[in-house]
């Protein structure tokens, strides 16, 4: 609904009066499916899947979820970054050389690393909700072996506190980074939309789906169909100037990753949408998981938060 650089989209300006005028369910659910004819308009599937930049190997596949291993070593401590999952896919932590998250975590010193990349959902798994991912995120863990280094990044950092609230004793570390945990702590575009939209207006979206939220449908009126040069720039901070070889080669891997979007499961989706953006509940306490409600107060392991703005 804004672009990587807060900046709302034309389409949005157009979209956002009608639904956060509407107030009835049903009212909700037409202007939902009225507006995404109008502003999303046809599929488009030419995107190509983005490649990642290091080296490695699949070390596990679920429906879910790839488990990547970029592992130099195998006596140390293991570490898993869980990647973001929401329009976009998890590449962007293996982007291109000096702009890779694997590769700075590896020259830090993490030598058995792994990533849990959430795959685009396909009509079968239209079902899955959030129990599913973090019993899955289970399997990935009980695989790497226990206590493990959690590293939750954008969307995976929530993923990856709730998980450490549910199972304390198989986290050894966590790092959140850029991760919506309080949504009351500041107001956002995002939170702002969630909390303004009624749930039916979501729910439509999903519907219209066939039961999953279709990311490239999405993204048409999340943000710009591209991202101007100068703003890649920005986002990468970018030394070399606009117009070189240098920027033209990374700036392609960019706009390849920001093209390519992944589904999610209706039931996720709205889930999220519910009890995160609305409800707030993993912060206040009352979120449930896998059978139990979650307390953040009990994770007692050593946290590094990374905010921002």
């Amino acid at each position: 609904m804004h672009d990587p650089l807060g900046r709302q989209s034309a389409n949005l300006g157009f979209l956002w009066p009608a639904i956060a005028a509407s107030a009835a369910s049903d009212m909700a659910a037409l202007v939902a499916k009225r507006l995404a004819d109008l502003a999303v308009g046809a599929d488009d599937a030419s995107a190509s899947e983005p490649q990642w930049a290091t080296p490695h190997t699949l070390a596990l596949e679920l429906k879910t979820v790839r488990l990547r291993d970029f592992s130099a070593a195998t006596n140390t401590s293991p570490a898993l970054l869980c990647a973001p999952f929401a329009l976009h896919g998890g590449a962007i932590v293996d982007l291109a050389p000096n702009h890779s998250l694997i590769a700075a975590s590896r020259e830090a010193g993490l030598r058995r690393l792994f990533v849990a990349e959430w795959r685009s959902a396909n009509g079968e798994m239209r079902f899955l909700g959030i129990d599913d991912y973090l019993a899955d995120l289970n399997v990935l863990v009980d695989e790497i072996g226990v206590p493990v280094d959690l590293i939750g990044v954008c969307q995976g950092g929530w993923m990856a506190l709730a998980y450490a609230a549910r199972f304390p004793a198989k986290v050894r570390k966590l790092v959140l980074a850029g991760a919506p945990i309080d949504i009351a702590a500041e107001p956002s575009a995002l939170s702002t939309l969630a909390a303004s939209s009624p749930l039916a207006t979501f729910q439509e979206l999903v519907r219209l789906g066939d039961g999953l939220l279709s990311g490239r449908k999405v993204s048409k009126f999340w943000g710009p169909e591209r991202i101007a040069d100068g703003d890649v720039r920005e986002i990468l901070q970018i030394t070399e100037p606009v117009g070189s070889g240098a920027f033209a080669k990374i700036s392609a891997l960019f706009q390849k990753w920001y093209a390519w979007t992944v589904d999610l499961p209706g039931p996720f989706f709205l889930e999220c949408v519910e009890r995160l953006y609305k409800r707030n509940e993993l912060a206040s306490g009352s979120f449930a998981a896998l059978g139990r409600r979650l307390a953040l107060g009990a994770v007692k392991i050593p946290i590094f938060l990374l905010a921002a703005r």
